[in-house]
């Protein structure tokens, strides 16, 4: 994980500034990589809410494809990312499992969008994730986290599987690199601009 330096709110800002900030979701289903994308872009401490699993979890939890997982989060993972000296992005990750979908109204609300994390080998369990997401209405990207042996897919094929609507863009991540983090958040940054240029926020 890349250290990075705690900065107080005004170091940032020239005198007379004005910061905007904008609320994203980063959601997926369980076990897909949302904590470890958020640890790996937060400029702050992240905010995170895991929890060591229990028996009377993995008998709820499917660990199929995870069985090293340990712990889970339990709230919300929070982080901070200052894209310039007039803009911050506040990352909020929800908890994967269906148990705690009621969390995510509230979590939803003010959001600019989502970026919704997919694990290729386990496409189906983004199903429930993707309907809430649109559920709500949120403008949201497809980042698909490649794990280490994770088969590479078509985007053709993706598009398919999660029967994406033509104008979702879909990229590709590692959650646990930094570079690569950031360029799937980039990306969905500027989905967003072209949505607004486009009359469609």
């Amino acid at each position: 994980m890349v250290s990075r330096p705690i900065l107080d709110e005004q170091a940032y800002l020239p005198d007379g500034a004005v910061q905007t900030a904008l609320k994203v979701l980063v959601v997926g289903h369980f076990a897909v990589g949302k904590t470890t994308f958020i640890r790996s872009l937060s400029e702050i401490p992240p905010l995170s809410t895991e929890e060591t699993m229990t028996r009377a979890g993995q008998a709820i939890d499917d660990l199929k494809g995870v069985h090293s997982k340990t712990t889970t989060t339990v709230a919300m993972d929070f982080g901070r990312l200052t894209i310039n000296k007039h803009l911050v992005l506040y990352l909020f990750g929800t908890p994967g499992q269906q148990r705690f979908v009621q969390m995510w109204e509230d979590m939803a609300r003010g959001a600019l969008g989502a970026l919704v994390l997919v694990d290729p080998e386990r496409l189906a369990d983004s199903f429930g994730v993707i309907d809430l997401i649109e559920q709500y209405g949120l403008a949201y990207l497809v980042a698909v986290n490649h794990f280490d042996g994770s088969p590479h897919r078509t985007e053709g094929a993706l598009r398919e599987a999660l029967d994406l609507l033509p104008d979702t863009p879909v990229v590709t991540c590692d959650a646990r690199d930094v570079d690569s983090s950031a360029k799937a958040l980039i990306n969905l940054l500027r989905y967003f601009l072209d949505r607004v240029h486009l009359g469609q926020a």
